[in-house]
């Protein structure tokens, strides 16, 4: 149960995060390819613990 929970929640969480780093990149007025890739490209590995994290929050709701 919890890899199906993981695995639904991670696409929200990364999808947020990644979008919350590149507009704070883009508010930093750092507009070109590499920054915006690399603000992508942290907020998809930090989602992995924060989803992790969520899913075993909710597992112990559950139970």
């Amino acid at each position: 149960m919890t890899g199906r929970l993981m695995f639904a929640l991670f696409f929200v969480i990364a999808t947020t995060m990644m979008g919350s780093a590149i507009v704070a990149v883009l508010t930093m007025q750092l507009d070109t390819g590499k920054p915006i890739m690399i603000a992508a490209a942290a907020g998809f590995v930090a989602a992995l613990p924060v989803t992790w994290l969520v899913s075993r929050q909710i597992t112990k709701l559950r139970q």
